[in-house]
């Protein structure tokens, strides 16, 4: 069994391939999928499409890129959203230095306002984090010990701050790019952390491995993510195939 454990189903690309999609990843093995929401609206899609295939949970989240955007309505919109039945966690919410779509201030209020409704909801989050590893780990430090769970999305730092992260409980979720040489940090924290608290994801569409380069992601690739995994760490596929989906369903706490 496998479980992705990040993708954007709602995304463009899927609207009208999803069936395919979904029997591609059926026949791949892949028994559970994450939708995530990355705005009140992309999260009310997920939610649907997760009602509509038994296969798909959802992730109520708002996304840094569109924080400048956020207001009152909003934000109690994605509250709301957050107690359907078939949302298994708060995310992606977080911090991006790269592309500063929105500003640095904006970005940090609606980080803290979405922690405080994980905190009311008993939501595990999924944590999105590029380039701003210091304040992340600042602001997390303020919530962790309220918090019900942590996810860090796509882990992007070096085995320094997957440390600090592990001695929370957080998991780590490994995405495709791990199957890259150049990926230097991303392969030793996936050879060097414990296995119960890896996850792997596809962040589908983007983020496509390395055997597919050239195509879209979709969660039918995840296989080559736990291969690579199973390679750096010299055990069976079989094995990380199976801690990893233990460790979603706890983190998510699925029914098995």
């Amino acid at each position: 069994m496998l479980i992705d454990s990040h993708a954007h189903l709602d995304a463009p690309y899927f609207r009208d391939r999803l069936p395919a999609v979904l029997d591609r990843a059926k026949k791949a093995g892949v028994k559970r999928i994450i939708t995530i929401g990355v705005t009140p609206s992309s999260s009310r899609n997920g939610i649907k499409i997760a009602e509509k295939y038994p296969l798909i949970f959802a992730a109520v989240g708002y996304h840094p890129h569109w924080a400048d955007g956020s207001d009152s309505d909003r934000l109690a919109q994605a509250e709301r959203l957050a107690g359907k039945p078939s949302v298994v966690a708060l995310g992606e919410i977080g911090l991006d230095y790269h592309h500063f779509h929105s500003s640095k201030q904006n970005q940090i209020k609606l980080f803290r306002h979405m922690l405080e409704i994980a905190v009311t909801t008993r939501l595990p989050v999924i944590i999105h984090d590029r380039k701003a590893h210091v304040d992340m780990y600042e602001i997390l430090c303020a919530f962790q010990a309220k918090l019900a769970g942590g996810i860090i999305h796509c882990f992007s730092g070096d085995w320094n701050l997957a440390q600090k992260y592990l001695d929370w409980g957080f998991y780590l979720s490994i995405p495709g790019p791990v199957t890259y040489p150049r990926s230097r940090d991303l392969r030793e924290v996936a050879q060097k952390a414990p296995l119960e608290h890896l996850l792997i994801e596809t962040d589908s569409p983007h983020l496509t491995p390395a055997p597919r380069k050239g195509r879209k992601n979709e969660p039918a690739f995840i296989r080559y993510t736990a291969l690579e995994i199973a390679a750096l760490r010299n055990i069976p596929l079989e094995e990380v195939a199976d801690v990893t989906s233990q460790n979603a369903l706890h983190a998510f706490n699925f029914q098995p």
